[in-house]
């Protein structure tokens, strides 16, 4: 008794459908499941081939070279605001334990410009015994 083992021989057009359907997000595994086909590497073999060079997972940025000065404009413009937010939050931290200081040392609050003192009072922190 002789065992033989059975090759399979799939189209072009069957390959080029199977990859259609994993550059449309199927997964290899899936497919192979779906239409019998023996192993993964063969759709990944079918793929490279004849898909459309791996782009599947690739975000492509399509730009004329003035859409990609003014992003790099932009990022270099984000760049320094997220600094200038950065050294106002310091700025506003240490203003603020400057206030808390000046109020424990004087007990009221600092007066503004205009000689009132300020509507919100901040209170101190407490110190443990």
């Amino acid at each position: 008794m002789s065992t033989r083992k059975v090759c399979k021989r799939y189209s072009i057009g069957f390959k080029r459908h199977v990859v259609a359907e994993y550059e449309n997000g199927t997964s290899a595994s899936l497919l192979c499941r779906k239409y019998g086909i023996g192993s993964v590497s063969s759709v990944t073999m079918w793929v490279k081939q004849y898909g459309h060079a791996g782009l599947r997972h690739k975000i492509v940025h399509i730009q004329t070279p003035t859409e990609a000065d003014q992003f790099r404009q932009l990022e270099q413009e984000r760049a320094l605001l997220q600094q200038a937010l950065a050294d106002l939050t310091v700025q506003k931290l240490l203003l603020e334990g400057q206030l808390r200081v000046y109020q424990e040392l004087y007990g009221e609050a600092p007066l503004k410009k205009n000689g009132r003192a300020a509507s919100r009072t901040l209170t101190p922190p407490v110190r443990a015994a």
